[in-house]
């Protein structure tokens, strides 16, 4: 979505002044289905009884779901037919991704999810580079092909992971009775009876909204703040992922097991929220035009540092604190999915606002605010540190 998204909007939306609004619509829509499959899914998973496990089947299915949507997503002749590819493959991205986190608490004891927590954010950092260096080549050649290949080997891998999954099993005596309150309750965890659980999804969804600007706004930070083509701003985000990933992959397997050795898991998030508050504002206030080209390289290294050592403690301090990890724990991972999920939806809706005021503005273009755009990130950044302090339940 970094590359190949932007591209196709750009192929499809040829107006460089709305291309960032078509960007916000695709995304905003697609969100709100992710928001919507993660618990449910989660929910099916943690009910499922079928004799091949209770994770196995849907983790291939939501892999090809999201195959289907992004053959349409790559084929798309309009704006239309893209949303509604785009929300197809969050369906499917997010059925799958609800499973796999549950894979945490189902197979990992307490004392090592430090370690494998921070091993999964390698993982994905280590994807993301691989992923935009696959795609910019392929988009080069076509853009179906950068929707396409990337998630068939998703599906390949995942396909493989379902083979290798030593699964639990669900008898139909333990699963709980079906009713339409258990259901509504698949898109809530009461924070008055678990606040442990709540404030550490306020966290996460404040790391989520400072990390989705940059993300989803920055090939268009490059051609239209900092000045260069579209070309250059290609060929530049892998660089920046690239180093980005290096400063996770060296955050991850190292914090993780340094926070199981001590016991604590809110000082690292506290100090991940920090340095990616920094590295945000390096690129708010970088001078428009492309001698910032170092200046925002330096700025995705930290904000590569803060979430690396974000998402290597994150996932296991909220895997110490769910409800009821035996009988929920696809459903409430499901749940703190949202905390994603709706920064997605959110973000891209509230982005073309910070945009268009004129406070802070460093080029004078109206809607191109980048400056305003990523302070407003930077709040966030400082926001997810200091709630995570308000978790009881983990040191």
């Amino acid at each position: 979505m970094i590359i190949s998204l932007p591209l196709k909007i750009a192929q499809i939306d040829p107006d460089k002044s709305t291309q960032g609004t078509t960007l916000s619509v695709v995304l905003g829509v697609g969100a709100v289905f992710g928001i919507l499959a993660n618990p449910i899914f989660g929910r099916i998973s943690d009910r499922t009884t079928w004799r091949m496990g209770m994770r196995r089947p849907w983790l291939v299915i939501g892999s090809l779901i999201s195959m289907v949507g992004a053959t349409i997503l790559g084929l798309a002749p309009n704006v239309a037919v893209a949303t509604v590819g785009w929300s197809i493959n969050q369906v499917g991205v997010n059925a799958t991704m609800a499973v796999l986190l549950a894979l945490l608490p189902d197979q990992v004891p307490t004392r090592y999810r430090g370690r494998i927590s921070g091993l999964l954010g390698l993982t994905q950092a280590v994807a993301a580079v691989v992923g935009v260096g696959l795609v910019s080549g392929l988009s080069e050649v076509s853009i179906t092909l950068a929707f396409v290949v990337p998630t068939a080997i998703a599906l390949v891998l995942v396909s493989l992971a379902a083979v290798v999954l030593s699964d639990r099993r669900l008898t139909r005596d333990e699963r709980q009775v079906f009713s339409l309150r258990e259901f509504a309750g698949s898109f809530w965890v009461n924070p008055r009876r678990f606040p442990d659980f709540g404030w550490a999804w306020i966290s996460r969804f404040a790391m989520f909204m400072a990390i989705s600007f940059v993300l989803n706004y920055q090939i268009f930070y490059l051609t239209s703040h900092l000045g260069l083509s579209e070309d250059e701003a290609t060929g530049l985000v892998p660089a920046a992922i690239g180093l980005q990933t290096v400063v996770v992959v060296l955050v991850s397997i190292t914090l993780g097991p340094l926070s199981d050795r001590l016991r604590r898991r809110k000082v690292f998030v506290l100090v991940a929220a920090a340095i990616a508050a920094a590295g945000l504002a390096v690129v708010a206030l970088a001078p428009p035009d492309r001698t910032s080209v170092p200046l925002f390289l330096l700025a995705m290294a930290l904000i590569g540092l803060g979430q690396g050592t974000y998402f290597a403690i994150d996932l296991a301090l909220v895997a110490d604190v769910l409800p009821n990890k035996d009988q929920d724990a696809a459903k409430d991972l499901g749940v703190l999915g949202m905390a994603n999920l709706i920064p997605q939806s959110i973000a891209p809706a509230f982005a073309p606002v910070f945009l268009a005021i004129s406070l802070f503005s460093r080029t004078g273009e109206a809607g191109q605010n980048y400056t305003a755009l990523f302070l407003a990130g930077v709040l966030f950044a400082v926001a997810s540190g200091v709630t995570v302090l308000r978790v009881r339940g983990v040191r």
